[in-house]
């Protein structure tokens, strides 16, 4: 009885004061933009449908958009991070939703960008700077190695050593040697690449006060059901979202 009363006590004197037991705090959501005006890949639906799976199993909330609009200064503050699956096209943002995303990168945001994001800003510089490089070429889609360069990182943790994966290998221009460099394609196990077997394909750096991940992987729609390419994106975009 004597437990129960101090109990009791506790409780009273933690209302009497607004002391605060634990509340949920509010989830972290991220913004998917998929808008494509050139080649539109069939996976997309796919990568957002596990995008959202992936924010179900890990606390956080996606909201997904087509819209220029939604670039705004305003709006960007909602993310904690902003995932760029697959879109395409030049000419796209105006100069106040260019500004808008050079904002959000700078105020320290998170940026992902998968597959398609390096074939798209062509016109706009500092946006190749900061997805790391543009698309150039790819041959079809075929098994190729995967070596992890830096097997320590925790975006790459874990991942098997050499990576046997199936997808479409982007060739880049224009590329960005300041980035880190955390996986290489193997240029010898298959037919089509043309950057003298020094072909990075997955890389991260911190950008103007942002940070910036980027994966070339994620053509097919068997990626978004593939548990290393998944367990890939997650680390990437935890490591964005800090």
């Amino acid at each position: 009885m004597k437990i129960q009363s101090n109990l009791v006590l506790v409780l009273i004197i933690a209302i009497f004061f607004g002391f605060k037991t634990d509340q949920p705090t509010k989830k972290q959501t991220v913004l998917v933009f998929s808008l494509t005006k050139g080649y539109r890949h069939a996976s997309i639906k796919d990568g957002i449908a596990a995008i959202k799976k992936m924010g179900l199993t890990n606390g956080f909330e996606v909201d997904t958009s087509e819209n220029i609009n939604s670039f705004t200064t305003e709006n960007l503050k909602k993310y904690k991070a902003l995932i760029f699956l697959n879109p395409t096209g030049s000419n796209v943002f105006n100069d106040e939703q260019k500004q808008a995303l050079k904002q959000y990168i700078n105020n320290g945001g998170g940026y992902v960008g998968i597959h398609a994001a390096s074939d798209f800003n062509y016109e706009w510089e500092w946006y190749g700077k900061m997805v790391g490089g543009y698309f150039e070429s790819h041959p079809e889609v075929q098994q190729a190695k995967l070596n992890i360069i830096d097997p320590k990182h925790k975006i790459v943790k874990g991942l098997p050593q050499p990576w046997l994966h199936k997808d479409e290998w982007y060739n880049f221009k224009s590329f960005n040697t300041a980035v880190k460099v955390l996986i290489k394609v193997d240029e010898t196990s298959y037919k089509g690449g043309n950057m003298k077997n020094d072909h990075p394909i997955s890389w991260y750096h911190e950008f103007e006060g942002g940070r910036v991940f980027y994966t070339a992987l994620g053509h097919t729609k068997e990626c978004y059901t593939d548990p290393l390419f998944l367990s890939h994106v997650w680390a990437g975009l935890k490591w964005a979202m800090h």
